[in-house]
C-alpha cells in the first residue's frame, strides 16, 4: 500500500470542528509543513490536544494566533502570550492537564483503557468536576482517556511503510499520539527504503501510520 501523500492532501483531511492531536514539545517534533498548511486553509473550531502551544511563530502556536482553536487540552501555555490572551478573554477554552497525566490519558486512549488513577492534582483546581476513586484507603482522581480524529506527528526517519524513528527529545508525545487517533499522519524529515531500519530502533510501527507526507 502506498501511503505517500502531499502536504495539501494531508491538510484536506482536516475539517472544521475536528479533534486533533499534534506532537511536539515547544515545536520540536511538530510537523511544521502540515501546520503551515492548516493555517493557510483556515480550518477552525478545532479541539487541540498537545503538550503546549509552542510560540506565536512556531508549531501549533501559529494556529492559536490564527484563531483556529476552540478548545485546548494542554500541560502548559506559558511560552505563547497569544494563548494566554485568548484564554483570559474567554475566546479559548483551556483544559490544563499535568504533563505526566496528559501522557497517561493519551496512552489510555490508545490502549482502550477507561482512564488512569492519579493523586496528581488532588486539592488543586485540576480536580474540579472530576470523579474521585478510593483504592486501599487512598484517594485518586480518575483522569479520562483522550482520543482524536486525527494525529499529526513528526519523525526524523520513516521507511516507505511508515515505521518511524525519532531522535532525542523529538520523540516526546508522538509515539503515544500515534496510538490514540482514528487517522495518523506523519511528516518525516527523511524517508528510507523499507528494511533498512534497525528493528530495535523503531518506536512507532507502520501498522499505526495511515499516511506519510513526502515533501
Amino acid at each position: 500500500m502506498n501511503k505517500f501523500i502531499t502536504v495539501q492532501q494531508a491538510v484536506d483531511k482536516i475539517h472544521d470542528g475536528m479533534t486533533i492531536m499534534v506532537g511536539g514539545f515547544l515545536g520540536v517534533g511538530t510537523p511544521e509543513s502540515i501546520i503551515d498548511g492548516l493555517v493557510a486553509k483556515g480550518v477552525k473550531n478545532l479541539t487541540l490536544i498537545s503538550n503546549d502551544t509552542a510560540y506565536v511563530n512556531k508549531g501549533v502556536g501559529k494556529m492559536i494566533v490564527n484563531h483556529q482553536i476552540k478548545k485546548l487540552i494542554v500541560s502548559h501555555i506559558g511560552t505563547n502570550e497569544e494563548t494566554i490572551n485568548q484564554m483570559n478573554s474567554g475566546e479559548l477554552e483551556v483544559e490544563f492537564s499535568p504533563q505526566g497525566t496528559l501522557a497517561e490519558r493519551i496512552r489510555s486512549g490508545g490502549a482502550g483503557l477507561g482512564g488512569v488513577l492519579t493523586q496528581t492534582g488532588l486539592g488543586t483546581v485540576v480536580e474540579k468536576g472530576k470523579e474521585k476513586v478510593t483504592v486501599d484507603g487512598k484517594e485518586y482522581l480518575l483522569e479520562k482517556p483522550l482520543h482524536a480524529d486525527v494525529a499529526l506527528i513528526g519523525a526524523n526517519i520513516s521507511d516507505e511503510d511508515g515505521n518511524l524513528i525519532y531522535k532525542g527529545t523529538s520523540q516526546n508525545f508522538c509515539p503515544l499520539m500515534a496510538t490514540a487517533a482514528d487517522l495518523v499522519i506523519v511528516e518525516p524529515q527523511e524517508v528510507v527504503k523499507t528494511g533498512t531500519l534497525a528493528h530495535e530502533a523503531i518506536r512507532t510501527q507502520a501498522i499505526l501510520v495511515d499516511y506519510i507526507v513526502k515533501k
